[in-house]
């Protein structure tokens, strides 16, 4: 008769699961934070798998164990924005609100990194129906569904219209800072700009 103690030394160990099935999240971050970096520095049309593996510290093998090809990696990051979002501002006001969610989004699109990339990855999606798809559900989901709350909390407090047009006012919200951030990539804001835009898109808004 065996005792329990025999029986666990006899009985075969469980192995570890090892491989593919095993995927350490502090290495995914770094290939992540990775891409970003090798974004800024070469643009996507010269990013490497390799490249990315040696920014991050580890093997290819990693990276493709992640994502299929360089493509699919740089659509998981550029959807994984979306996911992140804009913190919705709750002021008390419509143009309080305006004016933290322009200071935030200002300051994430003037980052050098992000600076380097948004234009580079705009090029692509020109000639890329699966980046130009990624990069307006980033854009769509990230910047606009922060400012349909701002724009359903403003029509709880009777600020505007319940008729209000949503997709111009989408437009009048997003539109001015992204022209300057991005299209013409202006090297700095006038000082009281942030100001002035959200108290001319407030009013602009009470106008629809």
């Amino acid at each position: 008769m065996t005792t329990n103690a025999e029986e666990s030394q006899t009985r075969p160990r469980r192995r570890a699961p090892a491989g593919a099935a095993v995927l350490r999240e502090d290495v995914t971050e770094a290939i992540r934070a990775a891409v970003f970096e090798e974004l800024a520095a070469v643009g996507y049309a010269r990013m490497s798998i390799e490249g990315i593996a040696r920014r991050a510290g580890v093997g290819k093998t990693a990276v493709y164990r992640r994502w299929r090809s360089k493509l699919h990696l740089v659509l998981d990051v550029v959807s994984a924005l979306a996911v992140m979002g804009l913190p919705v501002p709750d002021t008390g006001s419509l143009e309080g609100d305006l004016r933290l969610l322009y200071e935030v989004t200002s300051r994430a699109l003037r980052h050098p990194v992000a600076s380097q990339i948004i234009p580079d990855l705009q090029a692509e999606a020109a000639r890329n129906p699966d980046i130009a798809e990624a990069m307006q559900k980033t854009l769509r989901e990230g910047q606009e569904g922060v400012a349909s709350k701002i724009i359903e909390s403003a029509q709880r407090r009777g600020e505007l219209a319940a008729s209000l047009d949503d997709d111009l006012a989408m437009d009048l919200i997003s539109g001015p800072l992204y022209w300057r951030s991005v299209v013409i990539r202006s090297p700095k804001l006038p000082k009281g700009y942030l100001a002035a835009l959200a108290r001319g898109t407030t009013e602009a808004l009470k106008a629809l």
